[in-house]
C-alpha cells in the first residue's frame, strides 16, 4: 500500500506543478515533456501497485518487518511532501545577496565555484562547457555565434538570453560598437558604486545548475532600486574591474525604461 501511496503522491505532485505553472521554476521548460512522461508512468505504476496490494489483501502472506522496508518508503515520500508543502518563491536580488554572489567567486566559495553548502554556483556568464568536450564546445559556440554576427542592433530576448550572454562573455570583441537591448532586474552590489548589475535568473537543465546571468551596466543617470525590472539599450566596452580582478564586458546605457516583471522571470538554455 505504501508504494501505491508514494507513486500516487508523485503523480499528484507532477500534476500540481503542471497545473499551477510552477514546473518552469524547477526545470528547463524545454524538457517539460519528461515531466509529462514521468507523470504518466507514475500513474500507471500506482495502478499496478494498487492491484498488487489488493491481491495481497485477498491472499495475505507474512511480511517481514525489517527496518529497510519501513525506511525506504519514508525516504521516497520526503520529496513529495517537500514539493507539496514548501512554498515556491521566485528568485530575485534578495536571493543574490543571501547566496553571497560577489563576483567572480561567491563569498564562501573555493576556486572550483563550490559554495559552503556544496552547491555549484554560476554567475554572470552561463557556462555550458561542462556538457561538451573542449573541441565540441568550441564548435558549438562558433556555430551559434554566426547567428548574431553583424553590425545591426542586437535584441536579447527571453528565448535567446542564455545563448547570447554566453557568447558575449566568450567573444566580447564580436559585440563591440553594436547597440544591444535587453531586459532584466537590477542588483546593486555595494562594491560597484556607479554601476548596476542587470540580471535574469537562468536554468540550464534544472534548478541545480541555475545561476544569475547578465551584465554590469553604467552610464544611466537614474539609479534604480533592487528588483526593479528595466529595459536598457547601450553599447559594450571591455573594462578591468578592480573588485573582480578581471576584465568584463560592461554595457554603457544610452536609454533605459522601467518595465513590468515578465510572467515567467526565468530564462532557459536551448540546445
Amino acid at each position: 500500500m505504501s508504494r501505491f501511496l508514494i507513486l500516487a503522491g508523485y503523480f499528484e505532485l507532477s500534476m500540481y506543478l503542471q497545473l499551477s505553472g510552477k514546473l518552469d521554476q524547477y526545470i528547463n521548460i524545454h524538457y517539460s515533456y519528461l515531466a509529462y512522461l514521468s507523470m504518466v508512468l507514475s500513474f500507471i505504476l500506482a495502478l499496478i501497485q494498487l492491484t498488487i496490494w489488493m491481491k495481497r489483501w485477498e491472499f495475505p502472506s507474512h511480511l517481514s518487518g525489517k527496518l529497510a522496508k519501513l525506511s525506504s518508503p519514508l525516504i521516497l515520500l520526503f520529496p513529495v511532501l517537500v514539493g507539496l508543502l514548501v512554498p515556491t518563491a521566485t528568485l530575485d536580488s534578495t536571493t543574490v545577496s543571501a547566496k553571497g554572489y560577489t563576483f567572480p567567486l561567491a563569498a564562501g566559495t573555493s576556486k572550483s565555484g563550490q559554495s559552503e553548502d556544496g552547491t555549484a554556483i554560476q554567475y554572470l556568464k552561463p557556462d555550458t562547457s561542462l556538457y561538451f568536450t573542449e573541441t565540441a564546445y568550441e564548435r558549438e559556440m562558433q556555430k551559434e555565434l554566426k547567428k548574431y554576427q553583424g553590425q545591426n542592433e542586437l535584441k536579447i530576448t527571453t528565448e535567446n538570453y542564455m545563448e547570447v550572454m554566453e557568447l558575449i562573455y566568450l567573444y566580447p570583441d564580436e559585440f563591440m560598437n553594436r547597440e544591444i537591448q535587453y531586459t532584466g532586474f537590477v542588483y546593486n552590489e555595494p562594491k560597484h558604486q556607479g554601476y548596476q548589475f542587470l540580471f535574469r535568473f537562468g536554468i540550464i537543465h534544472c534548478i541545480a545548475d541555475s545561476g544569475v546571468y547578465g551584465l554590469l551596466t553604467t552610464g544611466n543617470e537614474q539609479s534604480y532600486a533592487d528588483n526593479t525590472w528595466v529595459t536598457v539599450k547601450g553599447t559594450l566596452s571591455i573594462e578591468y574591474n578592480k573588485a573582480l580582478e578581471q576584465s568584463l564586458p560592461v554595457l554603457h546605457i544610452t536609454e533605459a525604461t522601467e518595465s513590468r516583471e515578465p510572467d515567467n522571470p526565468y530564462v532557459y538554455r536551448v540546445f
